[in-house]
Parts: structure tokens; C-alpha cells; sequence
């Protein structure tokens, strides 16, 4: 399914700013749970989301985003929004660098598709591009997860 411009940086948009309110939520309740260690990973990738939203929108510039419904997205759930099982307050470090890895394969993944299926150039251009950085966050995140104890 390709996407006009406009529609891509919209569910670009969407897909980083679910990704940073999930971790936020998931460092809140690890907080709340004294799980400190789980926390801050957590809180890193809140802010590594938030920085990537906002190189999104510094791209968008003048394009006029369509404000889209829930329903109108392309997908169930946002790529980079993992599942329920971030929501275990018992977590280890460990785990959450794996479930912030799968959020990141994800998004890779739909990117590269969105790249694959583009007929508009930019879109084109601009799907392969984010899918680089996300697949560059999987790698950051491989070597965190070597530096971190296996529970």
C-alpha cells in the first residue's frame, strides 16, 4: 500500500510520539515500583523517541500533515509500540533492552516496507532513510544489551 507524502509523515509522526508516551508510561510505573535500573532504560528510550519525532517534524516543514483518526492509520498498533509484556514491574534491564529491540526491529521493518511499496520518490527516499536510523537504534541497542547482566 503506498502513501502520498503527507499521509507517510503523519504515521511517522504517530509512530514515534505512541512510542515515547508507551515508554514514558512504562518508566512511571517502573518508578512507582522502585524498579530504578528499568526506569531509566526506559526513560533513554522515551527521549530517544522524542528526538527522533522531532527530526520528523523538522523534515516535514511546510507540508501540511492530514490529521488523522485512529482508525485511519495503517496499522493496529503503532510498529515501535511494543506489547502488554512491557507492563511487568518485576522486569530486569535485560528485558527491557529486548522489548525496546523488538520495538525497534518493528519499526525498521514497516519503514523498509513502506520504502519497498513507495511510488512517490520522497516517500521513497524518506521510508529507507528512517528505517537506516532504526536499524542503527537496534544495533545501539545490541551493544547496550552485551554490557547488560543477563538476569
Amino acid at each position: 500500500m503506498s502513501y502520498t507524502l503527507p499521509v507517510f509523515l503523519a504515521h511517522a509522526l504517530a509512530l514515534e510520539q505512541e512510542a515515547a508516551d508507551r515508554y514514558l508510561e512504562l518508566a512511571d510505573m517502573m518508578e512507582a515500583h522502585r524498579n530504578d535500573a528499568v526506569s531509566s532504560v526506559f526513560r533513554d528510550m522515551t527521549r530517544f523517541s522524542e528526538l527522533h519525532r522531532d527530526e520528523i517534524k523538522s523534515r516535514v516543514g511546510i507540508v501540511e500533515l492530514p490529521k488523522l483518526r485512529s482508525w485511519e492509520f495503517r496499522w493496529r498498533s503503532p510498529p515501535e509500540m511494543g506489547g502488554e509484556e512491557g507492563f511487568d514491574y518485576l522486569m530486569q534491564a535485560y528485558h527491557a533492552l529486548q522489548y525496546a529491540r523488538d520495538n525497534e526491529v518493528r519499526a525498521m521493518t514497516y519503514y523498509r516496507s513502506v520504502a519497498e511499496e513507495a511510488t512517490d520518490d520522497e516517500v521513497r527516499r524518506l521510508a529507507a532513510a528512517f528505517a537506516d536510523e532504526e536499524t542503527e537504534h537496534v544495533a545501539a541497542l545490541d551493544k547496550w544489551i552485551e554490557t547488560t547482566q543477563r538476569p
